[in-house]
């Protein structure tokens, strides 16, 4: 049985205070590790705060990024060499003229990898991404990034597991938004958090609206998801932890009830890997029937309209094959 120690952080970033953010992530990284973590997992842009940075103008987050190889990222690099353990954290990027919401995974041997969300909607400003992250660890498998919302649309999650990642860092900031569907999650209000945020945190809108979809992600790609999260409020929302970890069966084998900045740890048996569900349906994939799927239906939208404008009202008609 081959066992490998990992671990999912949730916090409470502070808005615009990296130097805050970053002993923070110094302080739980160290905790993760003297538990037997080699590979830690933070929240998505844990260095600078997340929703209140829509309220920012475009010169504003210019102001806050950095590129992957300055000095805030290049922190976290020399904390994972001391560690001897990889450690994620979300950013402000700032790359090839335009800004991302990116998340660099540091290695103890040196190497950063960099994902950029895919689907960014937080700010006109901030750019979507155009490639997948897929890497070589040094602990003998592949890992891949995906960001928040990039997990929900089911073919990121899967083309990630076709490029080799076993293990899918998924870092977000999420519950407590508030979705146009009818039932799906919704705000909710500082004062239910306040009264009792154990109930709001595992409720309709934290924990419950993760478990609608997200062992799925776990269980068709026959992948271990490590979920993290920020936790309690963030500007005008509320986030509510719900640190987890997943298995390839989709099963959560380890996870914090508590509404509060936590770490969570959990050994990932990989020998599951290639034994579980997931994994045959791959290999019983038949690729010469999926055209429809990089086909143009013409009614796409960009990120940040299908995030905040209203559905169409009529889909169009694809013709008969």
């Amino acid at each position: 049985m081959t066992l490998f120690r990992t671990a999912t952080v949730q916090f409470q970033a502070v808005p615009d205070e990296p130097a805050q953010n970053l002993a923070t992530v110094d302080r739980l990284a160290r905790q993760a590790v003297a538990q037997g973590a080699r590979l830690v997992a933070f929240p998505e842009l844990c260095l600078l705060g997340y929703w209140h940075l829509r309220r920012h103008s475009a010169e504003r987050l210019a102001e806050l990024a950095q590129p992957a190889d300055g000095p805030l990222i290049g922190q976290v690099l020399a904390l994972a060499k001391e560690l001897d353990a990889g450690l994620g954290v979300g950013f402000l990027e700032a790359a090839d003229g335009k800004l991302f919401n990116a998340y660099a995974v540091c290695l103890p041997t040196g190497e950063v990898h960099v994902h950029r969300k895919l689907h960014a909607f937080e700010h006109e400003a901030i750019a979507s991404g155009s490639s997948y992250t897929v890497f070589e660890t040094p602990w003998g498998f592949r890992a891949g990034v995906l960001i928040c919302w990039d997990n929900n649309l089911v073919e990121n999650v899967r083309i990630t597991a076709l490029l080799g990642a076993t293990v899918l860092l998924a870092p977000h900031q999420t519950g407590g938004t508030n979705s146009r569907s009818p039932h799906g999650m919704k705000p909710i209000p500082l004062e239910v958090w306040d009264q009792d945020p154990a109930a709001a945190a595992n409720g309709p809108n934290g924990r419950e609206w993760l478990l609608r979809w997200l062992p799925a992600r776990a269980h068709d790609n026959g992948i271990f998801v490590v979920f993290s999260n920020g936790v309690g409020p963030d500007d005008t929302e509320i986030r509510t932890g719900n640190a987890m970890i997943l298995d390839p069966y989709g099963r959560i084998i380890a996870e914090t009830p508590v509404p509060a900045e936590a770490v969570v740890t959990a050994d990932l048996e990989l020998d599951l890997v290639p034994r579980a569900t997931g994994q045959r349906w791959l290999r019983g994939r038949r690729p010469e029937l999926y055209a429809p799927l990089t086909e143009v239906r013409g009614d796409e939208l960009d990120a940040r309209a299908a995030r905040f404008s209203p559905d169409p009202v009529e889909r169009p008609t694809r013709l008969s094959r």
